[in-house]
């Protein structure tokens, strides 16, 4: 196959996918909910640090969790312990969830209006950079075992995400990593991105990522009901 019919290909597929991302979001728009896209490696501690937001966050908002990994239920079995609702989506040999799979998940788990909906992405720090699923932001996770230099190695992942989460600082202690020079290249690659740093297990850092939700969800909830006012002008002018 020519260099040129591959990427026409791509772009087919990449064109594809933002179509369903956008009815996506324009159903998230009209629900009042906030999406957030949580992209990793493999072992960054991902779904340790969601199913502790889950059971923190529950008794505040309605929550719900698409959950992507290519084979087996085990984090869905785990998120679903938590109490909180989560279909699973195996994707087999690919990479990464795409919109028209979450499209049709949606259709399935039903999440409440104004609720959280968490995608936990499949484990891949390369191809969920490129695929739009309707989220309001991507979160990209990065443990502190993994090497700071991730950020300049996988730039388009870093480039695409709102949120940088470094986590596991609890073992700083024991471990050659630099924080500043992380965080360093990550603004290198995203110059506006934010960055907190957090600990799934020790429960440090913890509290302001839970504001950093509780903040994007409000300005998704002052949206939402803005629309809403207006849609019921029109109706009754």
């Amino acid at each position: 196959m020519s260099q040129a019919r591959m990427v026409q290909i791509e772009q087919d597929i990449l064109g594809k996918n933002n179509q369903y991302a956008e009815a996506n979001r324009r159903l998230f728009g009209e629900r009042g909910m906030l999406v957030l896209n949580l992209v990793s490696s493999p072992g960054s501690g991902k779904t340790t640090l969601l199913t502790r937001s889950l059971e923190d966050l529950q008794a505040d908002m309605s929550l719900a969790v698409i959950e992507g990994d290519q084979q087996t239920s085990n984090d869905a079995e785990r998120i679903r312990a938590t109490g909180v609702p989560a279909l699973q989506i195996n994707t087999g040999k690919g990479c990464h969830l795409d919109a028209h799979q979450v499209g049709h998940a949606l259709e399935h788990l039903d999440p409440a209006e104004r609720s959280v909906l968490f995608i936990e992405n499949v484990g891949n720090l390369v191809c969920p950079a490129a695929f739009d699923l309707g989220e309001a932001h991507k979160v990209a996770i990065l443990s502190v075992t993994e090497g700071e230099d991730k950020p300049i190695k996988y730039p388009d992942m870093f480039d695409a995400a709102d949120l940088l989460l470094l986590n596991k600082i609890d073992l700083l202690p024991y471990l050659q990593f630099d924080v500043d020079k992380c965080i360093d290249y990550a603004r290198r690659v995203n110059p506006g991105i934010q960055v907190l740093q957090v600990s799934a297990t020790s429960g440090e850092g913890m509290a302001d990522w839970y504001q950093w939700i509780r903040l994007a969800h409000q300005t998704r909830l002052v949206g939402f009901r803005s629309a809403s006012a207006v849609a019921e002008r029109q109706v009754n002018p």
